[in-house]
């Protein structure tokens, strides 16, 4: 049996190639009728973040208002206890009640886009997890009797996360600036700021990078109450 030259096999596998690759680009083309065949590549995730902010939202607010429910029926069927004034006592230290006072507010913010990052590291220029908890912790330490971040009312439970160029606090990611209120002693707030190495060094990148550091002693602030869940997931009471 004679044998095909080589030269000749080669055109024919090619012509075989773009004939079965000419078919695939028809079936497809015919299959997505016009439309994207991967749309999943579209998809707006900044978009879905702020929907999903927006339901979690929601939700704690659902929840709020369920907990006050229960919580009116418990002061009903106690009102003529002591254990009504111990509930409101203990609602007010774990920030279920709104508190209203003189306050400290400081913001954070990374450092404008005009800052050119060239041969810096971007990290140098924004506004960090552990930045926030420097003031959060300062402003503990200097005696604040209640605190919110971005709003949001801080308990024991509370806890900040960095997640990309964003923080996420109760579930819900925030962009900057990022707003810390606390109210107490305004001179103790201050000074507890001043002494704070943390905040030292944050303020630090201040001057070299041109991150934002605002600091406001409004004489009087409203903090609402915390909204949301109180369950823990995954801690436990501590047994003996």
């Amino acid at each position: 049996m004679r044998r095909l030259p080589r030269a000749h096999l080669g055109r024919i596998l090619t012509v075989t190639i773009c004939v079965l690759a000419g078919l695939m680009v028809m079936v497809s083309a015919v299959n997505a009728r016009g439309s994207d065949l991967r749309p999943g590549r579209n998809t707006d995730l900044v978009s879905l973040v702020k929907a999903q902010s927006r339901r979690n939202a929601e939700l704690a607010r659902d929840v709020t208002v369920r907990r006050a429910e229960v919580d009116a029926l418990s002061t009903k069927q106690t009102a003529q206890s002591d254990l009504a004034p111990r509930l409101a006592e203990r609602a007010a230290q774990g920030g279920l009640t709104a508190v209203t006072g003189p306050a400290v507010t400081v913001t954070l913010d990374d450092a404008p886009e005009s800052v050119s990052s060239n041969g810096l590291d971007p990290d140098l220029l924004v506004v960090h997890q552990q930045d926030i908890q420097a003031v959060v912790n300062a402003l503990w330490s200097g005696g604040a009797e209640a605190m919110t971040i971005q709003g949001q009312r801080v308990i024991s439970t509370t806890g900040v996360k960095c997640v990309g160029n964003t923080v996420v606090l109760h579930g819900v990611p925030y962009a900057p600036p990022y707003v810390i209120s606390a109210i107490g002693d305004q001179r103790r707030l201050r000074a507890a700021l001043t002494d704070s190495s943390a905040v030292a060094i944050y303020r630090q990148y201040v001057d070299a990078y041109g991150l934002v550091y605002r600091q406001r002693s409004p004489d009087q602030v409203t903090l609402g109450a915390y909204q949301g869940l109180l369950d823990l997931q995954y801690a436990v009471p501590y047994e003996q």
